[in-house]
């Protein structure tokens, strides 16, 4: 089958044998007291390397960005030998893989961190109607979180810097930031999250200090960032979501950055907007209730809008995705069942084609 997604791409930094994306998605296997990742999880990545690229579930770079049970980490050496094993495997199998990192801010609860407080820009909690947080316990209501000193907010910077490096000699392909989805990043560029009256009152100044400092360590060209402007998820408001991400893209224009992951959700059509202002790669996502489809995808990448296009749900239940589209073949749904924690069940046992017409290219450089 004829598909925009099935034809290689090869931009500045990415260089990739299709324009499929697999998303981050948390799964919640690794080992709860450490943080590091199990052998299952190689497997799981490793059904999926025919994606053009893979972006792992989310991982804190700091011991307080964890946001639930099984969440794995980035900060010491036993996660590094963890996700050696899982990008070993990915790479084995032909495929390309980025680290999300991932610190959650006020979306946690001391009983994930160990007694501690959450942390957030202000001390403004995820209001009541917005969910719960799920604990080891059972769901909680979310609790006012401590807000960063200014001291602290450097060392959070730093953090994800290190846990970049980290990702690197994990032997990941480069790192996803996340500044999507009403997480830390998201709450400094929200209006009711981010009540501070220092310079980080400023919203797109932590963010632009992270991508920065993330990029010095291990190269712009390994670095990419995602967003989902003007979503509401968890609370948070932006009011002018064009303003203030043009303003981010400014900053952040002449980096060279691998990519910019946008998340088209809620009111503001922020692929059309934003697509003319981003001068390098752009990884597209529509989300909804449901999965974003084909078809979508499609649009996307013909209109211009979008250089590749990551998919979640949908590489979750098939793991080969692109084998799928290009056979036309039907696609498994998703299970109701196994998306968080246990084993293999619902994770590592979705059927898959017999044969491909398309594949990973072994050997191709995301450099």
């Amino acid at each position: 089958m004829n598909s925009p997604l099935l034809e290689p791409y090869r931009g500045p930094a990415l260089h990739l044998p299709n324009r499929t994306a697999m998303a981050a998605m948390t799964r919640a296997r690794a080992d709860d007291a450490t943080g590091a990742p199990i052998p299952l999880m190689a497997e799981y990545y490793a059904q999926r390397a025919t994606a053009g690229l893979i972006v792992s579930e989310g991982i804190w770079p700091h011991r307080l960005g964890k946001g639930g049970p099984g969440v794995p980490g980035l900060t010491g050496q036993a996660h590094v030998e963890g996700w050696r094993r899982v990008t070993r495997a990915v790479h084995d199998a032909g495929g390309r893989v980025f680290a999300q990192l991932w610190h959650v801010g006020r979306v946690s609860h001391p009983d994930i961190l160990g007694g501690e407080q959450p942390v957030a820009p202000s001390a403004v909690a995820v209001s009541p109607g917005h969910g719960q947080i799920y604990t080891a316990s059972g769901p909680q209501e979310y609790v006012v979180p401590r807000a960063l000193t200014t001291a602290e907010v450097t060392e959070t910077v730093e953090a994800h810097a290190s846990a970049a490096r980290n990702a690197i000699d994990a032997g990941f392909d480069g790192v996803e930031i996340s500044g999507a989805y009403g997480y830390l990043l998201a709450q400094f560029l929200s209006d009711n999250a981010n009540l501070r009256t220092d310079g980080y009152g400023d919203h797109v100044r932590f963010v632009i200090e992270v991508v920065e400092a993330v990029a010095a360590a291990i190269g712009a060209d390994r670095t990419a960032l995602r967003v989902s402007p003007g979503n509401p998820l968890l609370d948070t408001v932006e009011t002018d979501p064009a303003s203030r991400y043009h303003r981010l893209l400014d900053a952040l224009n002449g980096m060279d950055l691998a990519y910019l992951h946008v998340v088209q959700s809620g009111k503001y059509a922020a692929l059309a907007d934003l697509r003319p202002r981003w001068n390098g790669t752009l990884v597209a996502t529509y989300d909804g209730p449901e999965p974003g489809s084909r078809e979508q995808a499609e649009q996307a990448l013909r209109t211009g809008l979008a250089d590749v296009y990551s998919f979640g749900r949908l590489f979750l239940a098939n793991p080969d995705l692109p084998r799928r589209i290009a056979d036309d073949a039907p696609l498994n749904p998703q299970r109701a069942s196994g998306m968080y924690g246990g084993g293999g069940e619902g994770y590592v046992d979705y059927p898959v084609l017999a044969g491909s017409s398309v594949g990973p290219a072994p050997g191709s450089d995301i450099r």
